[in-house]
């Protein structure tokens, strides 16, 4: 076993506890992870969602039970998210744009894991009827093209509207990252899709990662020095990315 072997397997496994544990699948860091050791985008897009699908939806079952499901919102957000994210994983994006885009979206957990993003307890902004639909369409579109569940982008703006609290928005997106990923998948499908054997040692191990962050999160467990690691760590891989 190589030392890059040794590094991903246990990176992985890290970046799902550290996504879980705040309600997310972790697509955003499985794909940054397996772009910088090298692998392949039409390799990396569709591994990121079958590790997304498991983890989001160990996610949701440990977050669903916190607090009250905002139904409504949920709905409003999926109904033309999961056509768009199957339209996204139609689209196969050059690599260099691929990567770029990649560094741009991981700005996002960058400043949600920072705390740039404000927490509002109560609603700031009205939602109106057009809002969720056309929010959930431009997320999905994105997460189906690049291979996340889109939760990174999701949420912290739902918590920055003031249209659902910590623990709601943690169970919705959940949820919503995993019906993503699932669009997207079987999107990507339509290409030839090969995975490596290096994927099946990851299953299980990211799952297992994902499956105690996520209980951990719902049990009011707040690694903050954590984040702010995960932070930086995306923050250069971000910057890498995009300079190429």
């Amino acid at each position: 076993m190589e030392l890059w072997d040794v590094v991903l397997y246990f990176l992985m496994p890290f970046a799902a506890f550290m996504y879980a544990s705040v309600g997310h699948g972790g697509a955003s860091s499985y794909l940054m992870i397996l772009a910088l050791l090298g692998f392949a985008p039409e390799e990396i897009r569709p591994s990121a969602l079958i590790l997304n699908m498991f983890v989001s939806m160990i996610s949701f079952l440990n977050y669903r039970k916190s607090g009250v499901f905002p139904t409504k919102l949920f709905l409003s957000l999926i109904i033309f998210s999961i056509p768009a994210a199957y339209l996204g994983g139609r689209i196969l994006l050059d690599t260099g744009i691929y990567k770029q885009v990649l560094g741009v979206l991981l700005l996002f957990p960058v400043l949600r894991f920072a705390g740039v993003f404000p927490i509002s307890e109560t609603l700031r902004v009205e939602q109106k009827w057009w809002m969720a639909p056309v929010l959930g369409f431009v997320i999905g579109l994105l997460s189906g093209m690049i291979g996340i569940g889109g939760g990174i982008i999701l949420s912290p703006i739902i918590l920055m509207l003031g249209w659902a609290g910590v623990k709601e928005t943690a169970a919705l997106s959940a949820l919503f990252i995993f019906l993503n990923s699932v669009a997207g998948f079987l999107g990507a499908s339509v290409f030839h899709i090969e995975f490596s054997t290096q994927l099946w040692i990851l299953l299980p191990l990211t799952i297992a990662g994902g499956a105690l962050g996520a209980y951990l999160g719902a049990k009011k467990f707040s690694p903050n020095a954590l984040k702010y690691l995960l932070a930086f760590v995306l923050a250069f891989a971000a910057v890498k990315l995009i300079l190429g």
